[in-house]
């Protein structure tokens, strides 16, 4: 499978962003598709995953109530609205597919960043 996350830019703290990936090649009803960041300095954090069917999800705290991830069928997208961006969101954003189970996920299919910058 390959990713292509696109959306990213320049905000300022208390706007909104939509990322998106783009997932070709081979793709399972299984895959899990998580949403990543890392800020410099620090190491990659999660942010949020979504299932295939779009039937669960899951959001690191610090983003819970701000970020909502979603899953369009049709063009093998997910999407990230990031809205009430705050100057700690300022990362690199990675998509990634897992195909562990939902329990044990492990991402071993990385797209390309995407920077977004929140500016206070």
């Amino acid at each position: 499978v390959q990713l292509q996350a696109s959306g990213g830019g320049l905000v300022q703290a208390g706007g909104y962003l939509r990322l998106s990936c783009v997932a070709s090649g081979r793709t399972y009803t299984t895959d899990i598709m998580g949403w990543f960041r890392q800020a410099p300095g620090k190491e990659r954090e999660f942010v949020a995953a979504i299932n295939w069917v779009g039937d669960r999800t899951r959001y690191a705290d610090s983003v819970k109530g701000r970020f909502t991830i979603s899953r369009d069928d049709a063009q093998n997208t997910v999407v990230l609205q990031m809205n009430s961006l705050k100057p700690e969101d300022t990362a690199v954003y990675y998509c990634a597919v897992s195909r562990n189970p939902w329990a044990r996920a492990k991402y071993e299919y990385w797209g390309q960043g995407t920077q977004v910058t929140v500016s206070s």
